[in-house]
């Protein structure tokens, strides 16, 4: 503090010397206003001296080139002391001083802490008689750290922050009023679940056990996460009716809902109900099902297409005809699935579709924009605009226009060709995929340590890897994975002979995905090829003896050969010896052959050190 002071006090005996004398006007204390200050030192080392003058005879310095400011320090001209004989000075930067007017006798006074861009500071000065002088000055400082453009960025951040902490900390109530709602709930829903158990307790007491069945299975409603449900009207009907024989516009009318019947049941459609000349199906009920929008727009289609050919034929006989209006849309229901007379549906899908409906195209299939994401690689569709839904909003129409020319017979896009219904069928095959695994989960022996539902999984992967490495059509695909599904089902009925029994379990069940007698005798041969010794006969058999015996080379062989060991170990077929194990693998190994290329280029190598390997363990222990 006191090496502080001497400089200032070198620093003030300086600018006595430099400070120029200004000439003055008068001796009044509004002349001198303007030549109190004499400069701004910044941190005891730079001085700035006043240079501007505004309108209203008040100075103005501006700082620059100070990264860091400190303390500023005011210093009184030396010139006007001398001539004015100057004693007292105050300084007037805040309210405070304002209404304090502290007087000092030291012409400087300090300033730290300075915030802001600007500092305004009125500085006052006193002679022997009392005569008041006074100077008003602007400090101008530089943008510091704080006024960068960093800085700004930093306020960015910090106010964006502070916004998070408040949503987030809004969500964290949110959420925990919540939890509490959730643990009243649960303890709500316990309670009345006790309450529940004892009622029933209480009626099983008085009533005979098939009447209590009866009452729980009235309430009982499923939930379809997928449906597409499909409402047709006939229009004009009673127009007609008022003018013709009524009795064979009735009759005309049984055998339209008839073909219609005869449409949805071939492509697994469920009918709801006819009420009058409406007509209501729905797809993927009570069957779940991945196909079930692609095969509603089919049977729709379909049955536009029936009325297209009764117009030609009424035309022809110069008969008047109705009109035929198809809505369709997908999303989920709910159904009461415990009504064996008729299956019933309700819910927003059903309502929407009601609508679709009645606001689409007369003679066209209309669809929503759910329906239309869901089928428009298959179909060539037409936007037709938005329709407004009570409490929905609005959505999106389109109206089918064909088959895709690709996937069309000639190109025409009238009706479907094999490429249609192979990619149909693969999409198809998923459902039957997940229908076969959920049969080999639960019904396959716990002790096939091999032959399990891991080595199904293999295989039907396998078989297309390989495939697609040797340019097999969709088609041909679609049969291989078909069969490697299918080739191991039969364990779930016999240990010997499963191949056979596989084939019988194949054919019992893809009738039900609409694979073609013809299919399915392929696909029959596919899964026998899989009986040891392989003997293929064609590239698709090759695929499949490569893809069942691909474990041969790979890197898990050692546990997989162990896990085969185990299996024919405790199904008797093999001895519980391990040396002759490893032996007739040898044997095994040394005759067998992959017969695909890409089999070969994948699996060969592995496959010839595995069989090293078993030989040098074999030689060891002999």
């Amino acid at each position: 503090m006191k090496h502080t002071k001497i400089i200032i006090a070198i620093i003030v005996t300086v600018i006595y010397i430099t400070v120029p004398v200004l000439s003055l006007k008068s001796e009044t204390a509004q002349s001198i206003k303007y030549e109190l200050v004499g400069g701004i030192l910044i941190n005891h080392k730079s001085l700035y001296k006043p240079t501007n003058l505004d309108n209203n005879n008040a100075k103005s310095i501006e700082i620059a080139n100070e990264k860091q400011i400190s303390i500023i320090s005011v210093l009184i001209d030396s010139n006007a002391i001398k001539k004015y004989n100057l004693k007292e000075f105050c300084f007037i930067k805040t309210k405070s001083d304002k209404k304090n007017q502290l007087w000092q006798t030291y012409p400087i006074k300090e300033y730290s802490g300075i915030k802001g861009a600007r500092s305004n500071i009125t500085i006052l000065a006193k002679s022997p008689d009392n005569t008041i002088f006074e100077e008003k000055i602007t400090i101008l400082f530089p943008p510091g750290a704080f006024r960068s453009g960093i800085s700004i960025f930093l306020y960015i951040i910090i106010a964006v922050s502070f916004v998070a902490l408040i949503y987030y900390g809004f969500r964290f109530v949110q959420i925990h009023e919540r939890y509490k709602l959730e643990e009243l709930i649960n303890s709500r829903t316990e309670e009345l679940t006790k309450q529940k158990a004892k009622y029933e307790k209480i009626i099983a007491n008085y009533m005979p056990i098939e009447e209590v069945n009866k009452i729980y299975e009235k309430d009982k409603t499923t939930r379809f996460k997928m449906v597409t449900v499909l409402f047709s009207n006939v229009l004009g009907f009673t127009k007609i009716a008022e003018n013709e024989d009524a009795n064979n516009l009735i009759d005309d009318l049984d055998k339209f809902f008839f073909q219609f019947d005869s449409v949805v049941e071939h492509f697994h459609i469920e009918k709801i109900k006819t009420i009058g000349d409406s007509y209501m199906c729905a797809g993927g009920i009570p069957q779940k099902n991945r196909t079930n929008p692609i095969e509603v727009v089919l049977a729709a289609f379909e049955m536009q297409q029936y009325m297209d050919m009764l117009k030609d034929q009424y035309h022809a006989d110069n008969k008047k005809i109705w009109d035929l209006r198809m809505g369709i849309h997908t999303g989920p229901v709910f159904s009461n699935s415990n009504n064996k007379k008729r299956l019933e549906i309700w819910g927003d899908t059903v309502n929407i579709a009601s609508r679709m409906e009645a606001s689409g195209e007369t003679g066209k299939v209309n669809i929503t924009g759910m329906t239309y994401e869901l089928v428009k690689d298959y179909f060539m569709c037409r936007y037709l605009g938005k329709m407004p839904v009570k409490y929905k909003g609005e959505i999106d129409m389109y109206i089918i226009e064909g088959f895709r020319p690709a996937l069309s017979v000639e190109g025409f896009g009238l009706k479907p060709n094999s490429t249609f219904q192979t990619k149909l069928a693969l999409i198809r095959f998923d459902d039957l995929e997940e229908h076969v695994m959920n049969i080999l989960e639960h019904e396959l022996p716990r002790n096939l340590y091999y032959h399990n539902l891991k080595h199904t999984i293999d295989v039907t992967v396998q078989v297309e890897i390989i495939g697609r490495h040797e340019n097999i059509t969709d088609e041909e695909l679609l049969l291989l994975k078909t069969a490697a599904l299918f080739h191991d089902s039969g364990f779930t009925r016999t240990y010997k002979e499963h191949e056979a029994m596989g084939v019988q379990i194949s054919k019992e069940i893809l009738p039900d995905y609409d694979y073609t007698q013809e299919q399915i005798e392929k696909i029959a041969e596919l899964i026998m090829v899989t009986k040891l010794p392989p003997n293929p006969k064609n590239k698709l058999e090759e695929i499949m003896c490569d893809a069942d015996l691909d474990y041969l080379g790979r890197v898990d062989f050692i546990p997989v050969s162990g896990n085969l060991f185990r299996e024919l170990k405790e199904h008797n077929i093999i001895e519980d010896n391990i040396d002759k194990w490893n032996h007739l693998q040898i044997s095994f190994i040394s005759n067998h052959q992959y017969f695909t290329e890409t089999a070969k280029r994948l699996r060969d190598v592995n496959k010839n050190k595995q069989l090293e390997a078993i030989r040098q363990l074999v030689e060891e222990k002999e």
